[in-house]
């Protein structure tokens, strides 16, 4: 945090210098969700019923802005492990109580330019090597400087430099489940618009530098393209990802090792229904535990379905064929954003293609005025890896 500090105040006179008239923004969003776990192996179930509220301001003058929100996590039925209280002997829900500085920013942004320092929140691309993990009630920032540069039309570079990763594990975060974990991260994508979509190049060197975080064993660096696009057919649409990666031990990890990720996803939009299909590959290479493929600053609840059996891929890896199908509506009498989702996906390793079990997951969410309902449902059925596991969850966002 003291670097954060020191970087604000540096940039605060160049602010200054350009005095303007201030405008003010406030910033609040609430979060009511009760999620309950029944868990083979696990005597009794899980019963989360947690209230997560943010609240902030953000300033801005000209091409400069401040922001600072705050944010608290509030347990009113705690009958579960919240991965640092608690009974173990109760399912995991990673939802801990807390209180927290969740972003202190100052960003400058011109045409083609802006800068961002501070506790942020980072995203890149879908998330699936860099995000904020938004679904859990804590989430994830990071202290950091981002970069955003606009050389020519179509054409953009994203760099940022972090030396904390804020954890979801709050002020009480200790041992592998620390409440920041610090290191050298140095994340960046180069991304052109072409015909076919956007072609982006990235590089995200991970610097997990706690010797108490897996012993150094999540530090890496990944290198690979990706391309994101979507075509009309008729009245309909058609969008598709293709990415592949290449990781390999990085900075003080005694693993040595290299590994690869590849996805590809189709899916068909005709304007209500939804369908779509899509292979994930999360390499393996020799085994050995965490020499497979890993991604710890993912937002990992958004791939490999929502029971969370993955998100510290296994020494075999896995291999993710899935299935999407969904329906939506812009209204349904007085309910605006009206969606049904449903998720089919079958698990395997990647080493020896050995079963490892299946999953279905199933969504409704609709909006009312400035509050958003949903229920969300994950199966998943152990077939050599893990454990049966049923998690079912409501949920009410409010955002100001």
């Amino acid at each position: 945090m003291n670097r954060t500090l020191i970087l604000l105040l540096a940039l605060a006179p160049a602010g200054a210098a350009h005095a303007q008239a201030i405008g003010l923004k406030p910033l609040g969003e609430a979060r009511l969700r009760y999620e309950t776990v029944d868990q083979d192996g696990v005597a009794a179930d899980a019963d989360a019923l947690t209230l997560r509220v943010r609240a902030g301001v953000e300033a801005k003058a000209g091409r400069w802005s401040a922001l600072v929100e705050g944010q608290g996590n509030l347990a009113i039925v705690d009958d579960y492990f919240d991965g640092l209280h608690g009974p173990a002997t109760l399912p995991l829900v990673a939802d801990p109580q807390n209180i927290a500085l969740a972003r202190a920013q100052l960003r400058y942004a011109s045409p083609g330019f802006a800068i961002t320092a501070g506790r942020q929140k980072l995203g890149f691309d879908d998330e699936r090597f860099v995000g904020g993990v938004g679904f859990r009630q804590n989430g994830q920032s990071y202290d950091a400087v981002r970069a955003e540069i606009v050389p020519a039309q179509g054409v953009k570079a994203d760099i940022a430099y972090a030396w904390s990763v804020r954890t979801i594990w709050g002020i009480d975060g200790a041992g592998t489940r620390q409440q920041a974990v610090s290191g050298d991260n140095v994340l960046a994508n180069l991304s052109t618009q072409t015909p076919v979509g956007k072609v982006t190049a990235f590089a995200y060197l991970v610097d997990q530098d706690e010797a108490a975080v897996q012993g150094f064993r999540l530090s890496s660096q990944s290198y690979g393209l990706r391309l994101d696009g979507n075509q009309p057919i008729g009245k309909a649409k058609i969008a598709y990802q293709f990415s592949y990666a290449r990781q390999s031990d990085w900075d003080r990890n005694p693993n040595n090792y290299s590994s690869d990720y590849w996805i590809a996803d189709v899916a068909l939009d005709l304007g209500g229904p939804r369908v779509g299909v899509g292979y994930e590959i999360l390499g393996a290479d020799n085994g050995a535990a965490l020499t497979s493929f890993q991604t710890p600053l993912a937002t990992g609840f958004k791939f490999q379905g929502w029971a969370d059996k993955f998100l510290v891929t296994p020494p075999d890896g896995v291999r993710d064929l899935y299935a999407t199908a969904g329906w939506s509506w812009k209204a349904v009498g007085p309910l605006k954003a009206v969606t049904l989702q449903a998720a089919y996906h079958d698990y395997r390793s990647d080493r020896a293609h050995r079963a490892y079990g299946d999953e279905i997951d199933l969504l409704a969410s609709g909006k009312l005025g400035k509050v958003t309902g949903s229920a969300r449902y994950a199966r998943y059925r152990a077939d050599g890896f893990a454990t049966d596991t049923d998690k079912f969850w409501l949920q009410l966002d409010w955002i100001l």
